[in-house]
């Protein structure tokens, strides 16, 4: 009876093992205590809803052009009373006021998102302590106007877009798109956007082939993770579970398609919209391989070449280089 139980202790142990083994692991998770980050976090959705009159929306506009220009479009109307009237008639409907309510059920008081932001921004201090800024961010609703805007000091996002699938009202796009737009994705995408930055991601803009953007776009997804070190892959890549076991179980499959068909160094659009643009599925490779399937190849070449080539704290000098062709090389990234 003892070497039954013993014999079942060492398959539990051995069971437990492999399944550790296939964990997500977290990043690297720098040192940052003495890092003190003061958050300029302002959430604005209560503000919209207050607004009674015309004059006061064109005053709370005045007071914020950047929302009024980037997340409302300003310029797209012919004139100023049209993009008034619009907006007013928008704010002033009942179904914004259900709007704001499914905004709070989701977001609360919003310290989750601010302590999210903060987390991010600790550690992007950490790499870039003399050229990193840290930007005023502002939430707001919009009835799905505008889902997310980054520059170097100002990030603004429309909560609205983020509310998940029980939401009342629904962006109009496809499944494999809107499953991003929950609130899980908001500080992931603001840091997506960040890594992609010409001033943190550096790119030769003269390279056009499939591999220079495969590299670029994996370079953004790297730099997104140490941001976030254990946020999933698949909130960062939006792929479902399933989609994310079977990109990693496969990569030697899609390798040898890439390899096979000659993807890397061709610079046909086409052939960019195939492996690298939105799409439900990469049917070249096969119908349950997910869209994309190009940058994910992309992320995990830099993931390799980032643990050939890194030493903690180098991420900058990681994200400057811009040789496509020697990152693949010396990542020696060859799946089985």
């Amino acid at each position: 009876m003892k070497k039954t139980v013993c014999l079942l202790f060492v398959i539990l142990i051995f069971l437990a093992a492999c399944e550790s083994d296939n964990e997500e692991k977290c990043a690297f998770q720098p040192e940052t205590s003495s890092i003190d980050i003061q958050l300029d976090f302002r959430s604005m959705e209560d503000s919209i809803p207050t607004i009674k009159t015309k004059q006061q929306l064109v005053d709370f506009f005045t007071r914020h052009p950047a929302m009024r220009d980037v997340f409302f479009h300003h310029q797209d109307y012919p004139d100023d009373s049209i993009f008034i009237n619009e907006l007013y008639h928008r704010f002033s409907s009942p179904s914004f006021d259900t709007l704001l309510m499914e905004t709070k059920k989701v977001f609360g008081d919003g310290s989750a998102l601010k302590q999210e932001f903060t987390k991010a921004f600790t550690n992007l201090r950490y790499y870039y302590p003399t050229t990193f800024k840290v930007p005023r961010i502002e939430t707001v609703i919009t009835g799905l106007e505008t889902d997310l805007f980054v520059s170097d000091t100002l990030i603004i996002v429309g909560l609205d877009h983020f509310l998940g699938r029980s939401a009342k009202y629904k962006l109009n796009m496809y499944e494999y798109m809107a499953r991003r737009y929950t609130k899980e994705f908001v500080v992931p995408s603001a840091m997506l956007l960040y890594g992609i930055d010409s001033r943190i991601n550096r790119i030769n803009p003269e390279d056009k082939t499939v591999l220079a953007d495969m590299i670029a776009y994996g370079k953004a997804y790297y730099f997104a993770k140490q941001m976030l070190p254990c946020v999933p892959d698949s909130v960062f890549i939006g792929y479902t579970s399933k989609e994310i076991s079977g990109a990693r179980e496969n990569q030697d499959l899609i390798w040898r398609h890439l390899v096979e068909k000659e993807v890397f160094f061709n610079t046909s659009k086409l052939v960019k919209q195939k492996y690298l643009d939105e799409r439900p599925t990469t049917v070249e490779i096969g119908d349950q391989c997910p869209g994309r399937i190009g940058v994910w190849i992309g992320w995990q070449i830099f993931n390799k070449f980032a643990a050939q080539n890194s030493k903690g704290n180098d991420l900058p000098k990681l994200m400057r280089n811009n040789n496509p062709e020697r990152i693949l090389k010396d990542s020696k990234f060859r799946p089985n």
